[in-house]
């Protein structure tokens, strides 16, 4: 596609855009602010554009989405109780830390698992029930997902580089699916994403 078509579908796809579009945008981008600055809003506020986009994502047979978006959900009840969790001294339990060798290994496994399972599964739906699902594309944007939300509720400053790879992935796969308005949300959360990865470095260097 020429530029001059791209931007021509960028400004078609903007007339489409629905209002549970605008919603889960608007509190998706809300959420990451919030996990920047490690407060405990990412989370009821996130819930807002997980399930909103359970329902888009399923609409828009973007089933690896469907399923982060569920996912979602899931953890971000879970990193709630855990983000709120407080000592005797009244200090939050889990702190922003980075990564040891242990982690980098759990969470390059639990990314590989993910992006196999995933991918196998749309390739066999692909055939009959979604021809509009893009296997290796809605596998990788998934399993980067699944692996960025899991270490984002245990606070590893590594979550925003796995954020960052889902973001990438996500702008071209939800603008060739005609969702173009979350196609610009995800380049604004790569933005955010590269924000968060500086402040929470800062913060774990002070820990």
């Amino acid at each position: 596609m020429t530029f001059s078509e791209i931007y021509q579908e960028f400004l078609t796809g903007m007339k489409h855009t629905t209002l549970l579009e605008y919603i889960a945008v608007l509190s998706g981008v809300a959420s990451v602010w919030f996990s920047r600055k490690e407060s405990i809003w990412t989370y009821p506020v996130g819930l807002i554009n997980t399930i909103v986009y359970i329902y888009l994502s399923f609409k828009g047979h973007l089933l690896g989405e469907a399923s982060v978006n569920f996912y979602y959900t899931v953890m971000s009840l879970y990193g709630w109780v855990v983000w709120a969790k407080r000592n005797k001294q009244l200090e939050h339990v889990v702190k922003i830390t980075r990564s040891d060798t242990k982690w980098w290994i759990y969470q390059w496994l639990f990314f590989i698992a993910f992006y196999v399972a995933i991918f196998s599964l749309l390739t066999y739906l692909k055939k009959d029930f979604y021809p509009g699902a893009i296997p290796w594309a809605d596998a990788f944007a998934s399993s980067t997902a699944f692996t960025g939300m899991w270490l984002m509720t245990r606070k590893k400053v590594e979550s925003w580089w796995w954020w960052i790879a889902t973001d990438f992935a996500s702008i071209p796969l939800y603008f060739v699916k005609h969702y173009t308005f979350t196609s610009v949300y995800y380049f604004v959360l790569l933005i955010f994403a590269f924000w968060g990865l500086a402040e929470w470095k800062r913060r774990a260097s002070q820990t």
